[in-house]
């Protein structure tokens, strides 16, 4: 399968011209093998380094292309942060201009993110259909204790290799599927945002992300049983959603407040007292079923609203900590809801109500969910169920964006 991300180029019916880093994706079986002669067929020229970590760097044996340097990190205890950056650039030769990240989302976050700081082309090989953000301009990081959306390089190139892939542990897949069906309840938040603040809204990537999400549903049951056609498809849809943020220029289209709760969790929080050793897209699947179930809560009450009110800063403090709360008091400082009124939300409410009606029935996709071994609770995560109050309450303040959970403030006692 060839993507050719360039026709995602151009002038849109939404009125943005939409610019695209990525030109050309491809996931076959065997493409690795072929990584130099694509490096020399879109003219990637000049000092070269592959990045692995020690996991990856045998997972691709004989498929290891021929570069300048070739850094091997160790996995043990290395994440999308800080010291994962250093790690990395302690090691990276300031002349190199082109970084291959070949490994899942921790080596893509890392790599990409360094590759901005220095300047250099960005080349993407997965391992694992695990994340859908090898297509992104952005690295999600933990950035000194605190979930961040930072400026990075999106790949020129994604080489795919399918024999690698579908080799690499089932639970890597199912982290992906969790990542992607995430999708519908981002998408749902965007719409919502565009109704009430008139945010900018595209119909052209809303329906990309949408198509993305039902090539991972309609692949999960092959994915389970190793089908090859099925990791294709899981793996297009992986990619579609990060040509899809790129053309966005963040992270909007496939980040919502399920994916706020996945950061929650991971940010560990003093107050909230949660810790999980869980991939991103298991957190996210987790998150996604709980966001489904509060939404369509939401969408069959009858309720009336009032006008937003943040958290308190005293209330910033008791569940962030001190070290914490100031990084989320920034982020939250020109608060995205704050001119939404309960006039405003009593007047929308019905169509907010039909955008929720969209969402997928939450039993029938819990149900998915257990035939395909994903995880679906939050004990699943180890996480205690008793937080959840706490996470559906805190989780919107880790990012300044509209959604409804954000929104559950307005809803008057």
């Amino acid at each position: 399968m060839i993507i050719d991300a360039q026709k995602y180029s151009g002038l849109c019916s939404c009125g943005r011209e939409h610019s695209m880093e990525t030109v050309f994706s491809v996931v076959e079986s065997g493409c690795l093998n072929r990584l130099n002669n694509y490096l020399t067929e879109y003219g990637l020229t000049g000092m070269t380094v592959a990045v692995y970590d020690e996991n990856t760097y045998v997972a691709t044996a004989g498929k290891h292309p021929f570069v300048d340097r070739e850094i091997v990190l160790s996995p043990d205890g290395l994440h999308a942060d800080e010291h994962g950056v250093e790690l990395l650039q302690a090691q990276l030769p300031a002349e190199a201009e082109i970084l291959i990240a070949i490994g899942s989302g921790t080596i893509h976050d890392i790599t990409r993110y360094c590759a901005y700081e220095q300047h250099a082309q960005f080349v993407s090989c997965p391992t694992a259909a695990s994340v859908d953000g090898f297509c992104s301009s952005v690295a999600a990081m933990t950035w000194k204790g605190c979930k961040r959306t930072l400026t990075a390089v999106a790949p020129k190139l994604v080489i795919a290799d399918l024999d690698v892939i579908k080799q690499a542990p089932l639970f890597l897949a199912r982290s992906g599927f969790g990542d992607m069906i995430g999708k519908y309840v981002a998408l749902t938040d965007w719409r919502i945002g565009h109704l009430l603040t008139g945010e900018f809204y595209c119909e052209r990537i809303a329906t990309m992300t949408e198509e993305a999400t039902n090539a991972v549903v309609v692949s999960a049951e092959g994915i389970v049983n190793g089908d090859e056609s099925a990791y294709e498809k899981l793996m297009y849809g992986l990619l579609l959603s990060g040509l899809a943020m790129q053309m966005m220029g963040n992270s909007r289209p496939a980040s919502g407040a399920e994916h706020h709760i996945s950061h929650l969790i991971e940010m560990k929080p003093e107050g909230l007292g949660v810790s999980s050793d869980a991939l991103h897209g298991e957190k996210v699947g987790v998150g996604t079923l709980i966001a489904l179930e509060e939404y369509h809560r939401i969408a069959e009450a009858d309720l009336s609203w009032q006008d937003y009110a943040p958290h308190n800063e005293d209330a910033i403090v008791a569940i962030f900590g001190k070290a914490l709360a100031e990084e989320i008091m920034k982020e939250n400082s020109k608060n995205c809801a704050e001119g939404i009124t309960g006039q405003k939300l009593n007047e929308s409410f019905a169509q907010i109500a039909d955008i929720i009606k969209a969402l997928p029935d939450t039993a029938e996709l819990r149900s998915l969910y257990h035939s395909l071994g994903v995880k679906s609770s939050l004990e699943d995560i180890q996480v205690s169920e008793d937080k959840l109050p706490l996470l559906i309450e805190y989780s919107p303040c880790v990012r300044n964006r509209v959604t409804l959970m954000r929104l559950r403030r307005c809803i008057a006692e």
